[in-house]
Order: structure tokens, then sequence, then C-alpha cells
């Protein structure tokens, strides 16, 4: 093993989080939950989403319809690995566009 060098950068393991709000017209429903788990699909980082207290895997459109969260919830979404903070970026834009569906 070869020792890092002070001026390296070392991917940061502690989780990340992010409270987004969620304003599709029907909440988190089978289209917005495939668009996440698609979009996280090049992504390395754990990510979950919390919503009252109950935390689920994102990668799984199942464990994100348990979520039940309707039109304008809060989520948390946590992520952590070495792309966390990209994937954020991702998700908080696809929060933004609607899940790239301007009729939901």
């Amino acid at each position: 093993m070869s020792a890092l060098r002070e001026n390296e950068k070392t991917p940061s393991v502690e989780p990340i989080k992010r409270k987004l709000k969620l304003t599709t017209s029907q909440g988190l429903h089978a289209r917005p939950a495939a668009y996440i788990v698609k979009l996280l699909r090049s992504s390395q980082s754990e990510v979950t989403f919390t919503y009252k207290q109950q935390t689920v895997d994102a990668r799984s459109v199942l464990h994100l319809l348990m979520l039940g969260a309707p039109h304008n919830a809060h989520i948390t979404v946590t992520a952590c690995g070495p792309d966390a903070r990209e994937t954020l970026d991702i998700l908080e834009q696809a929060f933004a566009q609607k899940f790239g569906d301007s009729t939901l």
C-alpha cells in the first residue's frame, strides 16, 4: 500500500444530507421513483430518502413508493460515497425539474 500525499484529496465517507421539496402534484409515485432509480445507476454513493422517520434505499422503486410521500413533502436525501455531493446536486436538479416531466 502506498501512503497518501498530504495534498491528495480523499473522498469523504461522512454522509451529506439535503432536504428537498417534492413538488409533483401526485407526490412520489411510480414515474418519479423510476426516474430517481435511473439517475442513481451512475452514482457510486449510497443514497437514502427519509420521510416521516422512515428511511429507504433510493435505488429501489418499491422502497421509494413505500415512503408514501405526497405533494409538497420535504424529503431528507442522504448520500455517502466518493461522489456524494455530485449525486445530491443531480437529485436536487431532478426534484426542481419535476423529474423531467412538466405535467407532473
